[in-house]
């Protein structure tokens, strides 16, 4: 009997733990059945992650390669489409007055500009992909390898067809025209430096386009700009400008009665550089005001202690120059040589803003200082200019002077220019006199001054 109660006991115990297994094993495999659902939820989670990098990315990539303004592929992505070439010809245009409408209109105006263009190019050049490079500079690419005159062809018809674009912002029509580049070169290595040097080219000289060839070694023209660039720098601030006098004669009497004051520079190993080398570089790096206070300072110093009157050249960029005129002003005014300078204008320069031209000569005539012209008979000459200025000297130039022995109709220009200046109580001066023949010729005009190779050379004084 106790062994069945005990039995039986035993038994209830297990189907009583049975049971209160079962809910947990429930629980298992509720829980079982969650983790799968969970792995299936992070599969899907990661797939959407995935897919959402993939997107990012490629938006961001879209951005690095894309114009945020007008929305065309840029320059990465030009570069990156030419890498995918292996023959084609690129052509690169810029609009030609848009500082001028940046500064008239304004910025925003500008942006629109450039936005319509993007969206009128696209249009107008249906068959080529447009690349904005940089601010107003566009570019397309013909897939295949174009020869000279077939690509000076296309060129030709391009620029006639984008030739007075108008954009038209808030009922003003704004025109736009382009200055072309392309190159044709047996490779496209260096494409890029090869077709913007053209595109500069054709700008400095005011071509509707240019087209780079090989032979024109522009890569040689840049070097050397590079290095004139250092030597004018080092010279420059290392005192090594300093001026040149040449002799003015009377030429009746053969007498000195002035010296034109000229800059020259000295290069690192001692050699004298012209200003027709190093100014115009000496400009492009913005070193130009130096030279020209180291010339009036260095002059003013030798004339305070020599009695000749002397001449210094000063450009329309130096008189209307305020930094410029007002340490002018001050030279004068500190100076006890105000009466010996005369000022040579270059009549070369065009005169934008002759209010400011005439102030500068009405105020350093105050001090005693008197005008020039310089080169009269080049540039921008008319008789009407010797009227405004009421200059007290004119200089020949010497492209007309140095062939008045031989030629006659340099002669008579010279003629008419003397007797012109004559009337007006000008005194005359000829430049370029190098031989005795031309001296001849001056004395026969009656020209009142006279310099050159054949009086004397631009050297130091001793």
């Amino acid at each position: 009997m106790e062994l069945n109660t005990s039995s039986s006991v035993n038994n209830s115990i297990i189907l009583t733990s049975l049971n209160n297994i079962s809910p947990l094993i429930e629980k298992i495999k509720e829980l079982r059945d969650d983790i799968e659902i969970h792995k299936f939820d992070d599969k899907l989670f990661n797939e959407f992650s995935t897919e959402v990098r993939i997107k990012s990315r490629n938006k961001v990539f879209n951005r690095y390669f894309t114009d945020h303004l007008t929305n065309l592929p840029n320059v990465y992505q030009l570069r990156k489409d030419l890498d995918e070439k292996e023959e084609f010809s690129l052509i690169i245009f810029n609009i030609d007055n848009f500082t001028t409408i940046n500064n008239f209109y304004g910025f925003l105006v500008g942006d629109f500009v450039i936005e319509e263009l993007g969206v009128l190019l696209k249009k107008r050049l249906i068959n080529h992909k447009v690349y904005r490079l940089s601010g107003d500079e566009f570019a397309f690419v013909i897939d295949k390898k174009m020869f000279f005159y077939d690509l000076k062809e296309h060129l030709c018809k391009l620029y006639k067809d984008l030739k007075d674009t108008i954009i038209v912002y808030q009922d003003t029509n704004i025109y736009i025209n382009f200055t072309l580049a392309s190159s044709v070169n047996k490779d496209n290595e260096n494409i890029f430096s090869k077709v913007s040097m053209a595109l500069k080219y054709a700008k400095d000289i005011n071509a509707t386009f240019w087209i780079y060839e090989d032979t024109m070694n522009f890569e040689n023209n840049y070097e050397r700009d590079i290095q004139l660039s250092e030597t004018v720098r080092e010279a420059i601030e290392n005192f090594r400008v300093i001026p040149y006098y040449q002799a003015i004669v009377d030429t009746k009497t053969l007498d000195v009665v002035k010296y034109e004051c000229l800059a020259r520079l000295i290069d690192i190993h001692g050699k004298i550089l012209s200003p027709l080398t190093f100014i115009p570089v000496a400009k492009k790096i913005k070193y130009y005001n130096i030279i020209t206070r180291t010339i009036i300072n260095k002059s003013f110093a030798t004339f305070e202690s020599i009695d000749f009157e002397f001449t210094i050249n000063l450009s329309i960029e130096d008189i209307i120059n305020k930094d410029m005129y007002e340490f002018i002003m001050d030279k004068l005014k500190n100076s006890r040589v105000s009466n010996k300078v005369t000022f040579e204008i270059l009549e070369s320069d065009a005169i934008e803003d002759f209010v400011k031209v005439e102030r500068f000569i009405n105020e350093v005539r105050r001090y005693g200082a008197k005008i020039a012209i310089d080169d009269f008979g080049s540039g921008y000459s008319n008789f009407s200019y010797l009227t405004k200025i009421k200059a007290d000297y004119i200089k020949i130039d010497g492209s007309l002077v140095k062939n008045i022995d031989v030629d006659k109709n340099s002669f008579i220009v010279v003629e008419t220019i003397v007797e012109f200046a004559r009337k007006l109580g000008i005194k005359t001066i000829a430049e370029y006199v190098h031989s005795g023949s031309i001296m001849g010729k001056v004395k026969d005009l009656g020209i009142d001054f006279s310099q050159g190779f054949h009086i004397s050379k631009p050297s130091m004084m001793t």
